[in-house]
């Protein structure tokens, strides 16, 4: 079985005249919020929220917006993928993530992700300090993950008997996952455990990254199967087989222009040198986007997912809401989900 997702950006209105009126910003949560619940009705298995500061989405606190539709929800798995931790102190994340586990009534998928080279230059920090801020607030954050009184002693932080509040989660381990782009990252996650997300790349570098996790989980003595795996790809569909072709490749610009400025990024390679450190790259590949009918994007997720051994499908279906976003999530959830759920991955 793949289990399908939504992706959600929340990309911020284009204006062409550069204001954005209350109502607008206003407007985007509400249609956003009817749109969620539609999610839940197709039979998704959950929704990951993005998070991203300073351009294009209005998403900087996911979080906020798993406490929203956790109140109106009652199966949807919810979690952000991933949460940018660079960008906070780790008790602060660790005692926020268990008020929400409380809220979704044991709903919740902790994500985390070291975050975008551009937007963490914005405040001033560089990749490698980022880098190594994320690795340390992973040690913290797993120790909190089993106890609630923590001590740590490292560059960044340094505390004794730190007592965490509230000091319990309802999930007796809430699925872990990190947003990985290269073997270094993906060994690391096996190591602690942590279910993997990609996108970006293609089938066949994602299976590579893949092999080296399912490699290390075994080593340890904790097989990885299509359960720990999940991969991240935008999708248009329509009856129209042109029309979907023809709004993939207007996904594709706008992710070009997303990413615009990220050193990581090598446009038109298949292969990147990589390491597990921050100057990892990943390539932006044509099998990120699937388009097609529906029976067309069916095959092609099924397909990607067996040659890769993901059980955990994420579908972006388009930025931001409109009307045509409706007629893509129905087909979707109509048409798509039945075949993925009885899909075999192995």
């Amino acid at each position: 079985m793949i289990k399908p997702w939504i992706f959600e950006f929340m990309q911020a209105p284009n204006l062409s005249d550069g204001e954005t009126l209350p109502s607008t910003v206003t407007a985007v949560f509400e249609e956003g919020y009817a749109h969620w619940l539609e999610v839940e009705k197709l039979g998704f298995e959950g929704i990951f929220f993005s998070e991203h500061h300073f351009g294009h989405s209005y998403s900087p606190s996911p979080n906020l917006l798993i406490a929203a539709i956790s109140r109106h929800t009652t199966r949807l798995r919810l979690g952000t993928m991933g949460m940018v931790v660079p960008f906070y102190e780790p008790w602060r994340i660790i005692e926020e993530l268990t008020m929400l586990d409380h809220l979704t009534k044991g709903r919740l998928e902790i994500g985390f992700a070291a975050g975008v080279p551009q937007e963490l230059a914005r405040i001033g920090l560089g990749i490698e300090e980022a880098r190594e801020r994320f690795n340390e607030a992973l040690e913290i954050l797993d120790a909190a993950l089993v106890n609630h009184v923590i001590s740590h002693s490292g560059k960044y932080w340094k505390f004794d008997n730190l007592s965490l509040m509230p000091n319990v989660f309802l999930q007796p381990s809430p699925p872990k996952w990190t947003t990985v782009v290269s073997t270094g990252s993906a060994q690391k996650s096996a190591q602690r455990q942590s279910k993997i997300c990609m996108g970006f790349e293609s089938v066949a570098r994602i299976s590579e990254i893949f092999d080296v996790y399912r490699k290390e989980s075994a080593r340890l003595g904790f097989p990885a199967g299509p359960d720990q795996l999940a991969i991240r790809r935008n999708v248009s569909i329509s009856y129209d087989a042109a029309e979907a072709r023809d709004e993939s490749h207007a996904a594709k610009a706008a992710t070009l222009k997303v990413v615009a400025g990220d050193p990581r990024v090598v446009q038109g390679t298949s292969s990147l040198l990589d390491a597990p450190r921050a100057g990892a790259g990943f390539s932006l590949h044509d099998d990120d986007y699937i388009a097609g009918t529906p029976a067309q994007v069916a095959e092609l997720i099924i397909d990607q997912c067996r040659k890769c051994g993901a059980g955990h499908f994420l579908a972006m279906l388009g930025r931001s809401f409109t009307p045509r976003r409706r007629e893509t999530l129905a087909l979707f959830g109509e048409e798509v989900i039945p075949q993925l759920r009885r899909a075999q991955i192995c």
